[in-house]
């Protein structure tokens, strides 16, 4: 094996002039007709999208997020429909050895024709379908035909032979059908989401022509990782369309991604037979440059390419991005008790590069109902609002579907960490072998898909079906004969199928069979045994507070809803149905008991509101801190605690919800408090026993030293009661106390509920680097003054600047702007006595010269 260095300026440029000449690929997105079968009433049709959404642009159906327009667009998904095309070839692409017509996704049932032969059928909307149609092409033009069937129809006869219903209660209509398809579960309704199931050509459509060989799969496999040497396997799958067997040489080429000029290159011969060929070619490289995660250094990615040559001349060639890391997820025994809760159970948390990591992040559900509206312009957006909250993780959650290669990407240039569900959510799955083999050919397209995303950790099985079979009473609703089924087919399916098949295709990656694996949050001894889902905050009606105690090892779900801000209402709801019990207001709340418990909570911790617009600005706080308190209260309890993914990330349509970001991208409190909460380095402040400890919360890998802390205790018109400075050190990546102050000593009762804490730290040039104000009781006990915000308002294209200030403290402060998405510096922040506080709110939809009604609120206005 002869390794050597190649000086080449224009290599990219050089291997795509080379191939230009073996294969072309013609894209086949454009000029599609569409027609409900039967009916010849064919429309322009966009590719990628769906019917609904062609539906929608045409104004055949009505804004479906309006009002109660939801249970107008349903008729769609009983019907079945077709799609239609035609495109030209030339004689010159005829003369190429093959040509494979590639359809990227299909959703879902779809029977599709090229020249009067039916040349596949689809029933998987999750996998890419291609076959060959080099002998049914002709000169000319040349028509494509697809039939989607009703996917509620196509799947009435399993239902009627099953016996019973699944309890897919997430699914909004009866019959259940939707475990039987290889589908977006929410699709079919959610306990967030509305319901429309979708049907069309969901990704792109290719036609390939190529010579001789393909290149069918590249993975650069890596067998261990370290910052001295990276060894890898670097594994292609090449067929070879020949009946002879043929002598060839692949060469793999390697570089920096940033790097335009320097590449390595290994060469070896090989001689190939027809079909599929597996061929391995080790590598190793000195000193590689590591990906990292987001804040702990740079996300070094390579350009791998194998290039495939016979006859001295290339015949194919693969590119493909790694990033070179070693992943570790340590799920062990504890060995000795663990602080600071000093229990031993069973450890749950990911190490990267040899290093310990804290997951924080949140659940990512589909960002849209109309799933290809999802653009580059919406992940571009997501993940910057994902990095803008300090988050290194998000868990892509298994009722949705396979992300689009663009997220991956950009969760690769970002050093966001994905742990990845398959798409299995809460209820039990059939496991006939037909069934079976669609859910392996589907594991195994994703697995290989996704296999060299340095961001791609970890792969779970399903999200909540275990905890459902043990405790939501299934067993009581069925037969045994049925529930000893269920549980029969979940071994088949999570136990056995897919962690062979993560073994087979991506053996770097743990795989768990559920999510939680062990916990459950109705039996407090779990949590020292593995990531929990902890809903006693929501369902369970417990207070905020609890999340201080109950603990886990990864906190891979918690969360509470909120109403989105009245701009989001006022999308879907015109002012007469502005209150809680209206039919649009109902429509738009999926969960049955979300505004109850909403309310209750409301009673514990705020005086009652005036009207329905407090009602939503109060319901915003609480939901932003509540859900600090918990991601607080996890990063606080490190070692023990490794992880803080709370639900939910995004929304799908606009709605209430547990999210963080609404529909139109507007921030609710929750999201900023979690950018707060989620800080590299920050301080805490937690009450407890008599003390008030503060807390360095860090993710650095170095100490930091030189740093000062400042405590101060101040009343509500600004008096500074007490101040206290100290220079500390906080340790790297760890949270650990760095003073402690007796409560007693410090503030007297009536102080309690007339004065804050604000903890302020400082680096060694006096720039404070984190900041948290402390208050002694819940907000209705607090004696909130009243006070005048004075504002003043600068406005240019692109950007307002907001100035306010306020003699007394104004807690919460929330600033309303009609923009959607438009993006504040801070927002549902207190603005404390005497402070100027500097808001920019940026949208490239502001203009110097318009008018813009924007009004500021806070607390104690609301009664």
């Amino acid at each position: 094996m002869k390794l050597r260095t190649l000086i080449i300026l224009l290599f990219a440029f050089s291997f795509s002039m080379i191939k230009a000449q073996n294969s072309e690929t013609i894209n086949l997105n454009a000029d599609w007709q569409f027609s409900e079968s039967g009916k010849n009433e064919w429309k322009t049709a966009v590719v990628p999208g769906s019917v609904q959404r062609d539906l929608i642009r045409l104004e055949k159906l009505p804004d479906p997020y309006w009002r109660t327009n939801e249970k107008l667009v349903q008729w769609v998904e009983d019907k079945n429909w077709d799609y239609r095309k035609s495109f030209q070839v030339t004689a010159e692409q005829l003369k190429h050895d093959d040509a494979l017509l590639i359809f990227k996704g299909l959703d879902t049932y779809a029977d599709v024709y090229l020249n009067g032969s039916k040349i596949l059928s689809a029933e998987n909307m999750f996998i890419a379908y291609e076959t060959s149609v080099k002998n049914l092409l002709k000169v000319g033009e040349n028509k494509l035909y697809i039939r989607f069937y009703s996917p509620v129809n196509h799947l009435m006869p399993a239902h009627l032979t099953s016996g019973f219903d699944y309890p897919a209660d997430n699914d909004h209509r009866l019959p259940r059908v939707s475990v039987y398809a290889r589908k977006a579960p929410y699709h079919f309704g959610w306990d967030w989401g509305m319901r429309m199931v979708q049907i069309g050509i969901w990704r792109p459509v290719e036609l390939h022509f190529y010579n001789q060989a393909r290149v069918e799969d590249y993975w650069v496999k890596q067998v261990d990782i370290s910052q001295e040497k990276a060894v890898i396997d670097n594994q292609i799958e090449i067929n070879l369309l020949s009946e002879t067997a043929k002598n060839v040489e692949v060469e793999i080429s390697y570089a920096p991604k940033r790097s335009k000029f320097i590449t390595e290159s290994i060469r070896k011969s090989f001689i190939i037979n027809k079909g599929k060929n597996q061929i391995n070619i080790p590598l190793e490289i000195e000193n590689p440059k590591l990906w990292m995660p987001k804040d702990w250094g740079e996300q070094n990615l390579y350009s791998f390419i194998v290039t495939v040559f016979a006859d001295n001349k290339e015949i194919d060639s693969k590119t493909v991005t790694a990033g070179l890391r070693k992943i570790e997820f340590v799920r062990e025994d504890d060995k000795a008790p663990v602080p600071p809760q000093n229990e031993m159970g069973k450890s749950y948390y990911f190490k990267v590069n040899g290093i310990p990591i804290f997951a924080k992040g949140a659940n990512y559900i589909p960002g849209e109902i109309i799933n290809t509206q999802q653009d580059k312009a919406y992940y571009d957006l997501l993940f910057e609002n994902i990095c803008e909250a300090n988050m290194n993780m998000v868990r892509v959650w298994g009722g949705g579907f396979y992300e689009d290669d663009y997220f991956y990407q950009l969760a690769d240039e970002k050093g966001i960490l994905v742990w990845q569900d398959f798409m299995f959510a809460c209820t039990t799955y059939p496991h006939d072998r037909a069934f079976l083999d669609n859910v392996e050919k589907e594991a195994e397209y994703n697995l290989k898909r996704l296999r060299n995303n340095p961001s791609v950790v970890f792969w779970c099985g399903n999200n909540e079906v275990a905890e459902a079979l043990k405790y939501w009473g299934w067993d009581q609703k069925y037969t045994p004969e049925v529930f000893e089924g269920f549980k029969v087919g979940y071994h088949k399916l999570f136990k056995e199928l897919l962690p062979k098949k993560v073994a087979e295709l991506d053996p770097e990656k743990a795989y768990v069979h559920t999510s939680p694996d062990t916990a459950n949050w109705g039996r407090p001894e779990g949590q020292k045994l593995g990531d929990a889902h902890y809903w006693g905050v929501w369902y369970g009606r417990q207070p905020f507070e609890i999340l201080n105690e109950r603990v886990p090892r990864f906190m891979s779900e918690f969360g509470f809803q909120a109403f989105p801000e009245m701009k989001t209402i006022r999308s879907f709801a015109p002012s007469d149905e502005w209150y809680l019990e209206s039919e649009t207001m109902l429509t738009h709340q999926k969960s049955t008991t979300g505004n109850d418990a909403i309310k209750e909570y409301m009673d514990r911790y705020y005086h009652t509101p005036k009207n329905f617009e407090d009602f939503v600005y109060i319901g915003l706080v609480m939901q932003g801190r509540g859900m600090s308190l918990g991601m607080k209260a996890h990063r606080r309890n490190r070692p023990f605690c490794m992880g803080s993914l709370y639900w939910q990330l995004n929304d799908s349509w606009p709605v209430v919800s547990w999210a963080g970001i609404d529909y139109y991208g507007n921030w609710k409190a929750m999201h900023y408090h979690a950018r707060d909460a989620f800080k590299p380095l920050t301080v805490h402040v937690y009450e407890q026993n008599g003390n008030v400890e503060f807390y360095t919360l860090s993710d650095k890998l170095q100490d930091e030293t030189g740093l000062k802390l400042s405590i101060e205790l101040i009343d509500f018109s600004g008096k500074r009661v007490k101040r206290i400075n100290k220079s500390i050190t906080a340790k790297a990546n760890a949270s650990e106390i760095v003073h402690t102050i007796n409560s007693d000593s410090f503030v007297t009762e009536a102080q309690r509920k007339n004065c804050f804490i604000l903890a302020k730290l400082s680096d060694k040039k006096g720039k404070v680097i984190g900041q948290e104000i402390h208050y002694f009781d819940v907000p209705k006990n607090l004696n909130l003054p009243e006070t005048n915000i004075q504002t003043k308002v600068k406005q240019e294209n692109g950007k307002i600047t907001v100035t306010l200030s306020s003699k007394r403290l104004a807690k919460d402060v929330f600033i309303e702007f009609p923009v959607q998405g438009a993006k504040f510096t801070d927002n549902f922040f207190d603005l404390l006595p005497g402070e100027k506080r500097v808001i920019t709110i940026t949208s490239p939809k502001i203009k110097q010269n318009e008018k813009y009604e924007i009004s500021v609120k806070h607390l104690r206005e609301t009664y």
